[in-house]
């Protein structure tokens, strides 16, 4: 698909922002027009800043009355061809799973952003915790797929939230980012630069919204109002929106296509990062806030000699299987460090030959390097 380069709303420039301030710009940036959403600790300023922004680049801002409208909203105005998002907590992700199978189905492109909280349910409304990394997944019910990204600074609040936008567009898809409570009000400076590359969703007049002539194509996608006769369903339906309830090969073949257009490019999609692996016999895989102590306390370790190092995941979703694979090949022990009881763990353990170690906690506190490190050296 092609791209072009814009010219960033915001000056170019050095930056003191929180990572919710920050993902805003980022959704800016990548041509976001439409936020509709419903004020929820810890992503409320999100939403505040996105108010005063939309204002002043043209855009709309629409508070809903529940998450249920809110993503209802987003996947609306998607349709009417805006790039739209919403941003929540977990409790919100809750009511949104349902709408978020909708989007999948009807292929929707949309941003959801996911400042997690401890949960379940209320929880701890201003604590930390990672716990919706499953529930992003297979948080509504059927084959689908999404892509999840999972950022670990202010300045990445930014840079993955421009990219969703782009995967969404470029996959018809929804994408979400999982930040988390200690992300989105990390105060730190970023870098804007004066120029970034979007993508938009492709238009092809009088083809088929909803089919592909490859087997895990992205159709084109028209908006309302632009004279494509647009019938938008979640029922099972053939390439051009009729309902087909009753055939199962249609219903095989939208299901395997829309599966097939995200995991069959997975390796264009997943980002990871490696840190002093080479000669490693012990690796944490991380992700989000807690990569940030496990880098730290990586690097402390290496000056006693320990042959550790770290693999982060900046995809959550698809899953980075080969490269989790590559690394359970090369040492002897893994210790996967997260904010919840071993949801990313229990993945890591599908692909891996070697010991797997899960650290976890749900006390609504960011994991400390010296409790990392107590845990690495009962290992």
């Amino acid at each position: 698909m092609p791209s072009k380069w814009v010219k960033t709303p915001f000056p170019k420039g050095r930056y003191y922002f929180s990572g919710n301030e920050a993902a805003a710009e980022g959704a800016i940036a990548a041509g976001c027009r439409f936020y509709a959403g419903y004020p929820i600790t810890p992503s409320s300023e999100l939403m505040e800043r996105m108010a005063v922004r939309l204002q002043e680049v043209g855009g709309v801002f629409i508070q809903m009355e529940d998450e249920i409208a809110s993503i209802s909203a987003v996947i609306g105005a998607s349709w009417a061809g805006a790039k739209a998002m919403t941003a929540t907590s977990g409790p919100g992700f809750s009511l949104m799973q349902e709408s978020i199978g909708y989007a999948a189905f009807t292929e929707t492109p949309c941003v959801i952003i996911d400042v997690q909280r401890a949960g379940p349910c209320t929880g701890q409304a201003t604590k930390v915790g990672s716990g919706d990394i499953m529930q992003a997944k297979w948080g509504s019910h059927g084959d689908y797929q999404v892509i999840a990204l999972s950022p670990w600074s202010s300045q990445e609040m930014y840079d993955l939230t421009l990219r969703a936008f782009n995967l969404s567009e470029t996959y018809r898809v929804p994408t979400m980012v999982m930040a988390d409570e200690a992300i989105g009000h990390l105060r730190e400076t970023i870098q804007i630069p004066s120029r970034v590359e979007i993508f938009d969703r492709m238009k092809r007049k009088g083809r088929a919204p909803f089919d592909s002539e490859e087997e895990d194509g992205v159709p084109p996608m028209p908006s309302f109002g632009e004279g494509e006769r647009l019938a938008v369903t979640g029922s099972t339906h053939d390439g051009f929106g009729f309902r087909k309830t009753d055939d199962p090969q249609v219903h095989a073949r939208l299901v395997s296509r829309i599966n097939k257009k995200i995991l069959n490019h997975r390796r264009t999609i997943i980002e990871t990062e490696d840190y002093l692996i080479e000669d490693a016999e012990i690796a944490l895989i991380t992700y989000g806030f807690t990569a940030r102590t496990s880098l730290y306390v990586v690097k402390r370790l290496r000056k006693e000699d320990w042959k550790i190092g770290m693999l982060r995941l900046k995809t959550l979703w698809p899953f980075p299987d080969e490269a989790v694979a590559q690394l359970g090949k090369r040492v002897r022990k893994i210790l996967v460090p997260e904010m919840n009881l071993g949801q990313v763990a229990g993945e890591v353990r599908k692909y891996v030959p070697c010991d797997v170690h899960s650290l976890t906690q749900t006390n609504g506190e960011v994991i400390r390097p010296d409790v990392l490190i107590e845990t690495l050296r009962r290992m």
